[in-house]
């Protein structure tokens, strides 16, 4: 039988994708709302899942009026292993369908010092940032194996692998995050696609709590490019991973991260 990427197809058709459904979690805001607006761009039915619903439909509302595409808001705590089987569920309910779940949603509060990290605030961090993705991932691995393929992605961090003292927890899930992405390709393949991006600092509105003139001065000097990311420079790796376009991807991690040094 002849296998389904054996055909060359044309470059532009490539990053299509028309009538695939896009689960976004955190993409409100920040680098999930520039992957939103791409993949709506270029076809895609989205699901804005963040923690706050009423950012969640301002944006849907925007990809309404501007691609047509059908967008639904979904209220959603990324820690909650309950509230991954609600997404998945309303998903399937709503929209029919699941074909690309990026797991974006994220945070990594600050603390004086480690011996100051409470319970508290570990399991949190743990939660959001790699529980949580966990049991999505899971769902949505099984029901796109059963359907005929997919794209899972996960947002890691450069913290996964040179963590600053004040991101030590983000870091470690972020690390396991890293991990999951080679293990679900592995459970999931061949059909479906896991992979992972791995963002520097990015300028988005979480960065407004940073010293930019600082923040600056070492980046000119600190990274290849010598400059922090603006949030759509995001969107060509996603699309990339997203789309057939990286058909022969699988397991990988991604660095987006101006090239520190």
């Amino acid at each position: 039988m002849e296998h389904p990427h054996t055909e060359r197809r044309s470059t532009r058709d490539l990053f299509d994708l028309d009538g695939k459904v896009a689960v976004v979690t955190g993409g409100s805001r920040g680098l999930g709302r520039e992957m939103v607006l791409a993949f709506a761009e270029y076809g895609a039915d989205v699901v804005i899942a963040s923690r706050k619903l009423d950012n969640c439909e301002a944006l849907a509302t925007e990809v309404r009026e501007r691609f047509g595409r059908r967008a639904l808001p979904v209220a959603y705590h990324a820690a909650s292993w309950d509230d991954a089987g609600r997404l998945f569920d309303t998903t399937i309910a709503e929209l029919g369908a699941l074909d690309v779940l990026v797991n974006n949603a994220g945070m990594s509060p600050l603390y004086p010092s480690v011996d100051a990290i409470s319970e508290e605030l570990y399991d949190k961090v743990m939660g959001v940032n790699l529980k949580g993705p966990f049991r999505l991932s899971a769902l949505a691995g099984a029901h796109m194996t059963a359907n005929g393929g997919g794209s899972i992605i996960f947002v890691s961090s450069v913290a996964s692998q040179r963590p600053s003292p004040v991101e030590l927890v983000y870091g470690a899930a972020k690390a396991g995050v890293n991990n999951l992405t080679y293990g679900l390709s592995r459970t999931f393949g061949p059909s479906v696609r896991v992979n992972c991006i791995v963002p520097g600092p990015f300028l988005t509105d979480i960065s407004k709590a940073w010293d930019l003139e600082d923040f600056e001065r070492r980046a000119t000097t600190g990274f290849a490019l010598g400059r922090g990311g603006q949030p759509h420079e995001i969107v060509g790796a996603a699309l990339y991973l997203a789309s057939d376009a990286s058909s022969y991807t699988t397991g990988a991690l991604i660095n987006v991260d101006g090239g520190p040094r």
